[in-house]
């Protein structure tokens, strides 16, 4: 059966990486450590970035964004705390969110419509919903396709998933597909060449694969041979680069680490804010465990909020503090949210209507909670929103054009940004 929310075949890191490490040349280091920073810095004054924090499973929008104290059968067990911006009020256990909030917005009115987890995934992902006949792209591969080639002579990749396999690239080609980051903790595997392999020999190795892929690419097979080419020598040139020192998170001083936490998603928080500061387009991390039909509260008490908050939280302070806010988009979502009602397993159920994201950063302003559902959040009462004015938002917040379309492989228009529309409060 398809399952529309995963990587393509051929497109996924192991493919390239594990292939590379046997058949690579072992190119010399590049001479630029001096000029590494300044060069990242002036693609960050013409580009944009995005952080998308996904929490799989589908994360209590009551319990986090959207608190209901004042109903007696829906408000849970947590308070809401103020936040940085006025008027505002989130979760109890996310206070350090809670400082940096006047950079957020939440959105507490999204009507998604899919409650299945894997349809929820694709939509939440490309702003539509599965068809057998077109796979769509991800937002993620939509920014590497528009921005990504903006910085010249850049060899990481633009789209980059920690801790989450991410959605792929779909007709857009494997070029774009995300490159997966399994343990932000860990060394990236196959990031080396083998031990005991001398350069000719490597030499020899790379000049027989370049005939290989010459001649098939010459039997006219489509575009997936260039794409694979292509990627290829991106990662080729990506094993020697001085830019991988992006994912060395060891560099960063104790206390940094420490405030975003070591564990799995704060590490990836930490290395998201390194990659976008030296110059990634996109930057998907994901945090699992969300599907909490039973034990909701305990689960996000002790184990999933403090992650989020340390992680979250950290991220946004320091993206500001360091001057990357206005040009780095960071969106918290997940496939949907849960269930006003708590179910006799002191748990919440899938809840696709009126639920809550939040998105801040990259030009927008913040501080704002746009839409409401009623006191038991069962209705929406306020600007309802749909999955395409999210996409709307987070494209004109990119600089990508909002009328872009692409034409499908069989001939079929595609738009990015298909009858939705921006939030007008977040670019005032």
């Amino acid at each position: 059966m398809f399952d529309p929310t995963r990587v393509p075949a051929g497109m996924s890191r192991r493919h390239f990486m594990s292939h590379l490490a046997s058949t690579t040349l072992a190119l010399p280091a590049m001479s630029f450590v001096n000029s590494l920073e300044a060069h990242a810095a002036a693609g960050r004054k013409t580009n944009k970035s995005c952080i998308l924090l996904w929490m799989s499973g589908g994360p209590s929008h009551m319990d986090t964004w959207d608190l209901k104290p004042e109903s007696e059968k829906n408000g849970g067990e947590f308070k809401p705390i103020a936040t940085s911006a006025p008027g505002v009020m989130i979760s109890e256990h996310l206070p350090t969110v809670a400082k940096n909030f006047k950079h957020l917005n939440v959105l507490r009115s999204l009507d998604s419509r899919e409650g299945n987890h894997d349809r929820g995934t694709y939509v939440m992902h490309t702003g539509y919903i599965p068809n057998p006949t077109v796979v769509h792209p991800s937002f993620g591969s939509v920014c590497s396709y528009e921005l990504g080639e903006r910085l010249q002579n850049f060899d990481l990749p633009h789209y980059i998933s920690i801790s989450t396999p991410a959605m792929g690239a779909g007709f857009l080609g494997m070029t774009h597909a995300p490159f997966m980051v399994q343990n932000p903790n860990a060394p990236i595997s196959n990031m080396k060449p083998p031990s005991g392999v001398d350069d000719m020999r490597m030499n020899r190795r790379l000049n027989m694969l370049s005939m290989v892929e010459h001649n098939f690419m010459q039997s006219k097979r489509g575009g997936m041979p260039g794409d694979h080419k292509a990627v290829y020598a991106k990662t080729v040139r990506m094993m020697s680069s001085q830019y991988n020192r992006a994912f060395k998170i060891e560099e960063e001083p104790a206390a940094v680490r420490e405030a975003y936490g070591k564990g799995g998603f704060g590490s990836a928080c930490l290395m998201a804010r390194r990659l976008v500061e030296m110059g990634v387009t996109f930057v998907e991390i994901g945090l699992g465990g969300w599907d909490t039909h039973t034990d909701n509260f305990k689960k996000l008490s002790t184990d999933l909020l403090p992650q989020l908050d340390k992680g979250m939280g950290t991220l946004v302070g320091d993206l500001a503090q360091r001057g990357l806010i206005d040009s780095t988009m960071v969106v918290w979502m997940g496939e949907f949210g849960r269930t006003p009602r708590i179910n006799q397993n002191a748990g919440r159920d899938h809840w696709p209507k009126g639920w809550s994201i939040v998105m801040g950063g990259a030009g927008m302003s913040g501080g704002h909670a746009i839409g409401a559902t009623d006191k038991d959040g069962m209705e929406i009462v306020d600007r309802p929103l749909g999955i395409m004015d999210v996409v709307a938002t987070m494209t004109k917040a990119m600089g990508i054009d909002l009328a872009t379309q692409y034409t499908t492989p069989r001939g079929r228009p595609y738009k990015i940004v298909d009858d939705g529309k921006p939030i007008p409060e977040l670019f005032s």
